[in-house]
């Protein structure tokens, strides 16, 4: 009975910091996650008149968002704008846009940069410009363009530390991705 009593003892010991693991250590739960703060973004298909001008744009800009779960380090978030069925503008080439944040913003609404444009509001900076812009007009970001095919558009969200010396240069902290939808 007692190697029963200390085999159980000691078993209950060893599960108590599996129990109690995060609780006393200040790890958070909060988890990093984007999600759009326009009602006009649904993730399913690309509101009407924010598409290229080309195709009959009108006004095109990128979507607001809302991060949250932003980890404490970071001082930016990059948005990297992409279309998933045309492999040359995959992977960040509609535009990579970054937004400057102080360290420890825990969430953020990121306001709309206008499409066909390299000027940016404030606190807004080009990593990279979209990679067509013989195909449309130039600028930071092109507006989803596929002229109605049916194009799979997203946009990658990461939170970022940025290099002191260069806007292009930063270290990943945490990342998310939005559908924006078909055109």
């Amino acid at each position: 009975m007692k190697n029963i009593t200390f085999f159980m003892v000691t078993f209950l010991i060893a599960l108590l910091p599996l129990v109690f693991s995060g609780t006393a250590t200040g790890a958070s739960t909060d988890t990093f996650k984007a999600s759009f703060a326009d009602a006009k973004w649904n993730g399913i298909t690309v509101p009407k008149g924010q598409q290229c001008k080309k195709f009959g744009g009108t006004d095109p800009s990128t979507p607001r968002l809302f991060v949250q779960g932003i980890p404490a380090e970071a001082n930016a978030i990059v948005m990297e704008y992409s279309d998933r069925s045309w492999p040359p503008m995959d992977n960040g080439g509609h535009g990579k846009i970054g937004y400057k944040i102080s360290a420890g913003t825990k969430e953020v609404t990121i306001a709309s940069v206008p499409g066909h444009s390299f000027k940016l509001p404030e606190g807004f900076f080009i990593i990279a410009p979209h990679q067509s812009p013989g195909w449309d007009e130039p600028g930071a970001y092109m507006p989803p363009c596929s002229g109605g095919a049916g194009n799979t558009y997203y946009v990658t969200i990461k939170a970022v530390v940025l290099s002191p010396e260069k806007t292009d240069t930063f270290k990943e902290l945490a990342q998310a991705v939005l559908e924006m939808g078909k055109y």
